[in-house]
């Protein structure tokens, strides 16, 4: 069931537009991420739901509820919509406790079993209830921002990077307990990041803005794949980008004969993940063949570039496992797994 509805929606600051017609649906329960590039209108977006803007025009609209239908637009305090920004936004003259309670009605009656039931829900001891920000982790402090939020029964969770200022293990952690909580309670979420992983493996839903328009949105493992252009495949991770001549379901590149989707014919460009990509040590290696020009050891995993015989092309790169990796110099074959994805005519 649809939960969100944004319908092209438009916002202009003077001459520069931050965003054109862009139309997204949220299903209910679902996980959202909005990536892109600096400039590119994600925080736009994040504060036209929130309510602090108003679009220039299209319109948003929450359980059919019309939030926002050009500059007429429900006040942000009305619109039932939770948000948990990038430093958390607490109160330091607040114990942790009023920091929670500060959205609950007032007078409430079950005022600090709420408060216990939300430190249970985000997993904090409820011993931190008397202390300050201050004596909180940058972890336990993002967790009372999503407490905080959650405490006013937001139809939709709106996350503005909040995992950007942590360490990278706790930010992995925080990430899955985030969406854990959030899962529990049923909230549908959209989490603006400008990390591509983070994006990936927390949403059910990526939808990809550049230069102000929305230009893909799917599944991870849809745009990780399917990229709709070589700029996308380029934002979502590392790629090899060939040219080659289709024959149906298959192309001639510089990596020999590879299977493609969708089939086509003649020119056209293809994308290949690195992983696809077997590295084998083969003195002997018959075309596609060539040689390691470079090593970068990275602990578990290692980068190498190899450059391919005869092919006036920069060297390939390819993220390996360090087990048994190659040198600089090696000769080797390089074998396709899967198929490559085709992006259209050249």
């Amino acid at each position: 069931m649809t939960l969100l509805t944004l319908e092209t929606l438009t916002k202009r600051y003077g001459p520069a537009t931050a965003l054109s017609d862009v139309s997204l649906s949220i299903v209910s329960g679902s996980r959202t991420a909005v990536v892109g590039p600096s400039g590119s209108g994600k925080t736009t977006l994040l504060r036209l739901i929130a309510g602090f803007e108003a679009p220039d025009a299209g319109r948003i609209v929450l359980k059919g509820e019309v939030l926002a239908q050009g500059a007429a637009a429900v006040p942000a305090h009305k619109r039932g919509i939770g948000i948990v920004a990038q430093d958390g936004a607490l109160f330091p003259h607040l114990s942790i406790a009023d920091n929670i309670a500060f959205g609950f009605e007032r007078g409430l009656a079950d005022r600090e079993q709420r408060i216990l039931d939300l430190l249970d829900m985000v997993e904090l001891d409820r011993g931190m209830m008397s202390r300050r920000p201050h004596q909180l982790s940058g972890g336990q402090q993002q967790r009372v921002a999503l407490a905080r939020a959650l405490g006013r029964k937001p139809r939709l969770m709106l996350l503005d990077e909040p995992f950007s200022a942590l360490d990278t293990g706790l930010r992995e952690n925080m990430r899955k307990a985030v969406a854990r909580v959030l899962e529990a309670a049923g909230i549908a979420t959209i989490l603006v990041t400008h990390d591509q992983a983070e994006a990936l493996s927390f949403a059910d839903q990526v939808a990809v803005l550049r230069e102000g328009r929305l230009v893909q949105a799917g599944t991870p493992r849809r745009l990780y794949l399917q990229p709709k252009d070589r700029e996308t495949a380029l934002f979502l991770g590392d790629a090899v980008l060939l040219p080659a001549i289709a024959r149906g379901d298959v192309a001639d590149c510089a990596l020999g004969r590879v299977e493609i989707a969708p089939a086509r014919q003649g020119k056209v460009e293809i994308m290949i993940r690195p992983e696809q990509i077997r590295v084998m040590r083969d003195e002997n290696a018959p075309p596609p063949a060539g040689r390691v020009v470079e090593v970068e050891f990275s602990g578990a995993t290692s980068t190498i570039a190899v450059v391919l015989d005869g092919v006036a092309l920069p060297p390939i790169v390819i993220k390996t496992s360090s087990v048994g990796v190659l040198e600089a110099g090696d000769r080797v074959r390089l074998d396709i797994a899967g198929k490559a994805h085709v992006f259209g005519q050249a």
